[in-house]
């Protein structure tokens, strides 16, 4: 099976919708002449034509709006942002138009979008471009929040965001653009909401999406050459959640580590915490731990950064807390 890096996989998966599906268009700042910020969308201006691959001013607000009504009267917009940061300009359409639109019309309209784009640190960005926002997203009722963690799920997942009927946020990451992965030549889909039991284990659960799948499976790997036998669930969308895979890998492992980068009030390891002591309390031998980020804005500094981000480091003494190996 072929390689690809993980930006051609999102390219792929958008190009062949479009060729699929005339009423599927992008719009988003850079995304046509430039070849998209990240190079997400190169050569699709040449494919497709301004019409259907559209550079916009520096106004997220005003083309998100754009991309909503289009929705609305029947074509499927993708609008990428240059970073979910900048997503809190047009967070009044996301939340108050797309993902409500629907109930507020009684079934009259829907709303077919996708809004992605890159999310969280990377790397010397500062505060006001490194904070994570799955969390906020999947608050919302209404949307679907997707987090993929490589090429793979990338595109199969993108292809079916595209493809469905309600408004999706899609969240990638600047440090994951240039990862390869094996894709297949064939399409192919991957359910929103079915998570990916990435490793067997017996020992302990570790959960996790998005790039901190990285320090997970890193994590693991130290561990396993310890004689720590770690399960990995890569959850996929954090909105749907697969509650049952994380219950039933805990009523195996009987302890839990989430990692997740994000504050820790209101996260989605908050969320999973209370399922679980709800629904597979019985079953915990220890108490659930998360490795999330340090609760203060994002530094310049990369010392500090690596302070305050989830890492490998973290997620081992979390696994010999849970296993009372420490």
């Amino acid at each position: 099976m072929r390689e690809i890096q993980f930006r051609e996989a999102l390219g792929e998966a958008m190009s062949e919708e479009m060729r699929r599906d005339e009423n599927v268009f992008l719009m988003g700042e850079e995304v046509a002449e430039y070849n998209g910020a990240y190079k997400v969308s190169q050569g699709m201006l040449d494919e497709f034509g301004p019409q259907r691959v559209i550079d916009t001013p520096i106004t997220e607000l005003g083309f998100a709006g754009v991309g909503v009504g289009s929705a609305m009267n029947g074509l499927r917009p993708i609008i990428e942002f240059m970073t979910f940061n900048f997503s809190l300009v047009a967070i009044d359409q996301v939340i108050n138009s797309a993902a409500k639109m629907l109930s507020m019309s009684a079934g009259q309209y829907g709303v077919p979008i996708v809004f992605r784009g890159p999310t969280g640190n990377a790397g010397q960005l500062s505060q006001q471009h490194s904070q994570n926002f799955e969390n906020w997203y999947a608050n919302t009722a209404g949307l679907k929040v997707v987090v993929p963690s490589n090429p793979y799920d990338a595109k199969g997942l993108l292809k079916t965001a595209i493809r469905d009927d309600n408004p999706v946020i899609f969240m990638e990451s600047e440090l994951m653009y240039a990862d390869k992965g094996e894709v297949p030549e064939e399409e192919y889909l991957l359910e929103i909401g079915k998570a990916n039991v990435v490793r067997e284990g017996s020992d302990v659960t570790l959960l996790s999406f998005g790039k901190m799948m990285k320090v997970v499976d890193q994590a693991a790997d130290e561990l396993a050459r310890e004689g720590t036998n770690a399960e990995v669930i890569d959850l996929r969308s954090v909105r749907p959640i697969d509650y049952q895979t994380i219950v039933d890998s805990v009523k195996k492992t009987n302890r839990l580590v989430i990692v997740e980068e994000a504050w820790p009030l209101a996260s989605i390891s908050s969320e999973i915490s209370h399922h679980i002591q709800r629904n597979a309390f019985d079953y915990l031998d220890a108490p659930i731990h998360r490795i999330t980020n340090k609760d203060v804005s994002l530094p310049y500094a990369p010392t500090l950064i690596e302070e305050i981000l989830p890492n490998v480091e973290r997620t081992i003494e979390a696994v010999k807390a849970v296993t009372y190996q420490s």
